[in-house]
């Protein structure tokens, strides 16, 4: 099985008449088969991907339309949270924002909006997700992943990559990968995903891949413990960075002693989870470990 998207999920692209947003959504749709439509204010009745998707004025358009409950946002920074909040007004099921940049306080008012609405949101500044042979929501690239059961959580989009390449080079399939974003304000945590792994009867183990800075990691460790019985591998990037320097991710600043890297590891050992000490052992040590 798999989380959050498969093969019968009903997407969208916002944005899907501009360079990003066509391009993606061509390799979305060449995936899974899956990309029912696009927004793009203005230039609803025009078709998208060589005809074969219709463009909508607006999410609540698409929805009526073609069913859409899914959708991915390719939106500029500045009109970015505006289209989640559109999205979520229109009920779509679960909203997947690429974009970069978005200013924290307008991710402030989005992720409140859509927890409002009682959808859910993945991102901002992330690759998106994939559920092997079903369905592509992003820019993760499809051929490196297989059909499995291990389930992938990270906050790197290339450390997502890196990891799924290595459990497939071991023999190791994935259920769901996700990449929910490395900024500060993003719409769906660490331990939310885990939940939904644990719920999962065909995901046997989970890879959660986090960072320096924050405190998500110390609540997924904590939450693991309490309420995961699957095996949970976990890997925290940026161990050499130094103290009160930011390292590509907005969030990625550690502002607090349990936020380096040693701590948050240290953490998950106590809680139970399976430490891996080096990116060039993530395949191995959760093929050792499950």
């Amino acid at each position: 099985m798999s989380i959050l998207v498969n093969r019968d999920s009903r997407i969208i692209v916002q944005g899907i008449t501009g360079s990003e947003g066509s391009f993606h959504a061509q390799q979305c749709h060449e995936y899974g088969n899956n990309v029912v439509g696009g927004v793009t204010p203005g230039k609803g009745g025009q078709t998208a991907l060589n005809n074969a998707a219709p463009v909508f004025n607006s999410c609540l358009e698409a929805r009526e339309s073609v069913g859409a409950n899914v959708s991915l946002i390719f939106v500029p920074a500045a009109f970015a949270a505006d289209a989640v909040m559109e999205a979520a007004t229109a009920g779509i099921e679960l909203i997947v924002c690429i974009t970069e940049g978005i200013p924290v306080q307008d991710m402030l008012r989005a992720t409140a909006y859509v927890k409002h609405c009682g959808v859910r949101m993945i991102g901002p500044n992330c690759p998106g997700l994939l559920t092997p042979d079903e369905a592509k929501v992003g820019i993760m690239p499809g051929f490196i992943a297989r059909k499995g059961t291990i389930g992938v959580i990270s906050k790197s989009g290339t450390l997502t990559y890196e990891a799924v390449d290595q459990l497939v080079q071991v023999g190791l399939g994935q259920s769901t990968c996700i990449g929910i974003g490395g900024d500060p304000i993003i719409g769906t945590t660490m331990s939310e995903l885990l939940a939904l792994f644990q719920d999962d009867p065909e995901t046997e183990a989970a890879l959660v891949i986090g960072e320096i800075g924050g405190q998500m990691e110390i609540a997924a460790a904590r939450f693991a413990r309490d309420n995961v019985s699957k095996p949970v591998f976990g890997f925290i990037a940026g161990r050499t960075a130094p103290p009160g320097r930011r390292m590509g991710h907005a969030g990625a600043i550690i502002s607090g002693a349990d936020e380096s890297a040693a701590a948050k590891m240290a953490l998950m050992r106590e809680c139970g989870i399976h430490v891996i000490e080096s990116p060039a052992e993530i395949g191995s040590t959760v093929k050792n470990g499950i």
